[in-house]
């Protein structure tokens, strides 16, 4: 009987088998789709993203444009927030294709001891015996295992099927398209993040001259026709309408809702859900990617020292849950001020004459600082 299987090969599927694999353990890893693929998100790695990846030695293989940290604009106001130093941990957040770090994380788990990594391959359904998750159907073909991780996705078709899907509280949605600069013109070092009535802009740094444009909308906000919605809101930035300006978009426009998603539990008997599955905040403070990865590296030393029974589970599911704690709770904050960018012009102002805090609530964000609370740092 197989170890652990895993439904997803995305960022948290992938780097669990890489990391179970490398303990010793046998791993199955199905992913529907194959390498590379576009995935509608947002592509700013943070720092406890980027020290997740040195871990695991394929750092350097994943690349990507660094920025220092996050410049938010609202109401003709700039305000610079800067990743804080750490000891041992990256001080610089990098930009990088999904379709290229998708890809690379799934062959290098597939180039894992232990781990038989399928694309292409259709999960269909748990399979379940006497209320408990003893396997996969995939492709038809019943797969046993001592534990089932569901890392399939924000619309989980596990989640669903094991009755654990919650309908989000806000049903916000998203867009994005890339851009690649005219010869000669320089990445900005900086996550740009534009704050108006109704939506946001982020503006990411990725490599060969390239930038993702992705806009986060409340409903109603981004009218018919998409695109040319779209087209206005960077052309209403002066700034990002002269970078854009000569620049090429080189992949369509791409969307994405609702931006958040619940589940009633992240584990049941026998079943783990991982990354956006186990239930996502709002992109708005652009760290998923960091959690997908931290959270697969939890897990998989949960599993590895023996806790695969109900009670490890529940015990893992409290672990990630406090380890997550700060940055949803920054979430909703951010997600708040939003609705009103008036008050957010407030706060940021409070924030511009307070940098130690601003650096503080960006280290939140960027995976490498816990709460004021809390103090102390958070080590992935």
């Amino acid at each position: 009987m197989t170890d652990v299987l895993i439904a997803g090969g995305g960022i948290a599927g992938s780097t669990l088998a890489i990391l179970l694999g490398r303990r010793g353990l046998s791993v199955e890893l199905h992913e529907r789709d194959s390498f590379p693929r576009e995935k509608p998100c947002g592509e700013g790695l943070m720092p406890a993203g980027v020290a997740a990846l040195e871990r695991l030695g394929i750092g350097e293989a994943v690349g990507g444009a660094p920025f220092r940290g996050v410049r938010y604009h609202v109401a003709g106001r700039t305000i610079e927030g800067r990743f804080p130093r750490t000891a041992g941990l990256p001080a610089e957040g990098r930009g990088q294709r999904r379709l290229v770090l998708d890809r690379i994380l799934f062959e290098a788990a597939a180039a894992t001891p232990g781990v038989r990594a399928h694309a292409g391959a259709r999960v269909e359904g748990p399979l379940r015996e006497n209320g408990r998750v003893v396997g996969l159907v995939v492709d038809g073909d019943p797969r046993r295992g001592r534990l089932v991780v569901a890392a399939d996705g924000a619309r989980s078709r596990l989640r669903r099927q094991l009755g654990l899907d919650l309908p989000p509280r806000r049903r916000r949605t998203g867009v994005r398209a890339h851009f690649r600069l005219p010869p000669g013109c320089e990445l900005s070092p900086w996550v740009d993040v534009y704050v108006r009535r109704g939506y946001e802009l982020y503006v990411t740094p990725l490599p060969d001259r390239e930038i993702l444009v992705a806009g986060l909308a409340e409903p109603g906000a981004l009218d018919p026709p998409i695109a040319r919605t779209f087209e206005g809101w960077w052309r209403g930035e002066r700034d990002l309408a002269l970078r854009l300006g000569d620049a090429e978009q080189v992949s369509d426009l791409q969307g994405a809702s609702p931006l958040a998603g619940r589940a009633r539990a992240g584990v049941a008997p026998g079943v783990v859900l991982l990354g956006d599955a186990a239930g996502f905040a709002d992109p708005i403070t652009g760290g998923g990617m960091a959690e997908a990865l931290v959270t697969a590296g939890l897990l998989a030393s949960r599993v590895a020292g023996g806790c695969v029974d109900d009670p490890g589970l529940a015990r893992f599911e409290c672990d990630r849950r406090r380890l997550l704690r700060d940055s949803r709770m920054l979430a909703a904050l951010m997600l708040w001020l939003a609705q009103c960018p008036a008050l957010a012009e407030k706060a940021l102002a409070g924030l511009g004459r307070t940098p130690g805090l601003f650096s503080h609530l960006v280290g939140i964000s960027a995976g490498v600082r816990g709460s004021l609370a809390r103090g102390g740092t958070r080590r992935f």
